[in-house]
């Protein structure tokens, strides 16, 4: 289940930025060269004093904002100017790059292309640079995501333990699979990406506690989605007798009613999330093996007892 509370954003996300992802050059009238992203060179813009008409530049002043008409951007941008025919190895020139917010670049009259990015948010330009001074704006389209997830019930999932990924929602043409856009986001942290529609997928855990959901970014405004888990905290253990000491050099695994093995852990003690469902508990301790079946319910965090005598019952016990 998806809870969403949208709110209006009408000046820039202030958080430190992302890594870039260049967006599409939709704003181009014919297809462009593949550009790769390069890191940042030691590239500063001319001081406004410069004698540009005796260098022979031209300045351009850049800017951008999350949507048309809206606020600029002040902070957490990269900027980065590439000349618009390919190298003899078939990529743009890196001809200027800076961080910041709007930048001024002093360049030869001509033609670039302007790739700005905010966080993994960003927009491609051509722009026209002359002898007198002008100013271009790119319109980033762009919105912002902020992930967190609760179990079953409105119980608090510990931050250490959630993580989300985020993937574009089409598939790959023929291939089945989505393309990663951004891995290993913890929660509560904005995000900032282009306005559409992504598939989040968020693991409570390290073993089956995934849930997938398609989120919508719309531009100018901060997407807050919350997740519900249906999982719970299960702890292991092999003993003697049931509210015994646990048994030291087990071997623990953990398959579905179906024999699909989940999980393998050794030690006294043998913790995990599991989604709710079915499962059988198998223990090992030297040439002894013990089986027992139970039963995940979501939001119950539980200790499950493995006794070490066939002939005697097992237990469940809650523990909160």
């Amino acid at each position: 289940m998806i809870v969403r509370k949208i709110r209006h954003i009408l000046a820039a996300f202030c958080v430190a930025s992302l890594p870039s992802a260049l967006a599409g050059a939709q704003e181009l009238g014919d297809r462009l060269p593949q550009i790769e992203m390069p890191g940042l060179s030691t590239y500063a813009p001319a001081p406004k004093t410069s004698p540009l008409a005796t260098a022979g530049l031209g300045r351009i002043t850049l800017a951008a904002q999350l949507v048309d008409e809206g606020a600029e951007i002040t902070r957490g941008l990269v900027w980065r100017v590439f000349d618009t025919e390919p190298g003899p190895d078939g990529k743009l020139k890196l001809v200027a790059s800076a961080k910041g917010g709007a930048q001024s670049f002093d360049l030869s009259p001509g033609q670039y292309l302007v790739h700005a990015s905010y966080g993994r948010a960003g927009a491609t330009k051509r722009i026209s640079v002359g002898n007198d001074a002008r100013r271009e704006a790119l319109v980033l389209d762009a919105g912002g995501l902020k992930l967190d997830a609760e179990n079953s019930g409105g119980q608090h999932i510990p931050s250490e333990k959630l993580r989300f990924s985020i993937y574009e929602a089409d598939e790959k043409q023929g291939a089945g699979e989505r393309a990663l856009i951004l891995p290993d986001v913890s929660p509560n942290t904005v995000i900032r990406l282009n306005a559409g529609t992504y598939q989040v997928v968020s693991t409570y855990g390290n073993v089956n506690a995934v849930i997938r959901s398609d989120i919508k970014v719309e531009a100018g405004k901060l997407t807050e989605a919350t997740v519900e888990h249906r999982a719970a905290e299960i702890t292991m253990k092999l003993v003697r007798q049931s509210g015994g000491e646990a048994i030291a050099d087990t071997s623990w695994s953990v398959q579905t009613n179906s024999g699909d093995p989940v999980r393998e852990s050794v030690g006294a003690y043998a913790s995990m999330v599991l989604a709710e469902g079915d499962y059988t508990i198998v223990a090992k301790n030297r040439d002894h093996i013990y089986q027992r079946d139970f039963t995940v319910e979501a939001g119950n965090n539980a200790e499950v007892e493995v006794i070490a005598d066939e002939s005697a019952p097992a237990a469940v016990e809650g523990a909160d």
